[in-house]
């Protein structure tokens, strides 16, 4: 029986009106790539490769090491972010906030996980009020390492006392979300159309679903409980 969910933020449950994308191009001009450049257009192609990965560790690849670049971008990333926060770009996807209260409600806890820096999610999580719709969030920081390696996952059994792994489901709207679900050992990883990568993206990498949005999480759920109680 499936009693963890594990839910990527932007693209999944939150959508922010292409401000992931505005936040990356404000983080490049930042740290010196000149728009339109042979650097920046292979450092747009990297970040759309890496989707829902850790964002600095994202631009510690695209500076290959130059730290002091890297914390640049990083930190010009989380201000513009914030800033489409603050400019009210941020919203739930359609019954997200509906889908967790169920999921809560038939007992499953629900972990939210993010590449956000863990100031940039408790900032969304605060303005869209789901402090206490939540079980707990997660970033990079608060695992060792982010997607696509398992870490936020195992994180969150641990810390809500899952007791295996087969417990968990994992939602994402990238092909880090579902490495990192598989890599887990979810029983459920379920890749949703609602971000930024699409059904040719996901065929390329396991998952055991392929979701219109994550509202349909929950009927995903009920089925595979319904299997495993036979």
């Amino acid at each position: 029986m499936i009693r963890l969910a594990c839910l990527d933020m932007a693209g999944t449950t939150v959508l922010d009106d292409g401000a992931v994308a505005d936040a990356f191009d404000a983080s490049l001009s930042s740290s010196g790539l000149s728009t339109g450049s042979p650097d920046y257009q292979a450092a747009v192609r990297y970040i759309h490769e890496t989707m829902g990965q850790s964002k600095i560790e994202v631009f510690r690849a695209i500076f290959e090491g130059d730290a002091q670049r890297a914390e640049v971008a990083n930190a010009a990333f989380e201000t513009a972010y914030v800033e489409a926060i603050q400019s009210n770009r941020v919203a739930p996807v359609a019954q997200a906030a509906e889908t967790i209260e169920k999921l809560r409600g038939s007992g499953c806890a629900v972990v939210l996980t993010t590449g956000f820096a863990p100031t940039t999610r408790d900032h969304i999580i605060a303005t869209l009020g789901w402090g206490d719709l939540i079980t707990h969030a997660l970033s990079p920081a608060d695992a060792g390492r982010g997607r696509p390696y398992p870490d936020m996952i195992l994180t969150a059994l641990l810390r809500t006392g899952t007791e295996a792994v087969d417990q968990i489901a994992v939602a994402g709207d990238t092909t880090n979300d579902l490495w990192a679900g598989s890599r887990a050992g979810a029983a459920i990883v379920a890749g949703v159309r609602t971000g930024a990568h699409d059904d040719a993206d996901f065929a390329s990498v396991p998952h055991t679903h392929v979701l219109d949005s994550v509202a349909d999480l929950v009927a995903c759920i009920d089925t595979h409980n319904q299997a495993v109680s036979r």
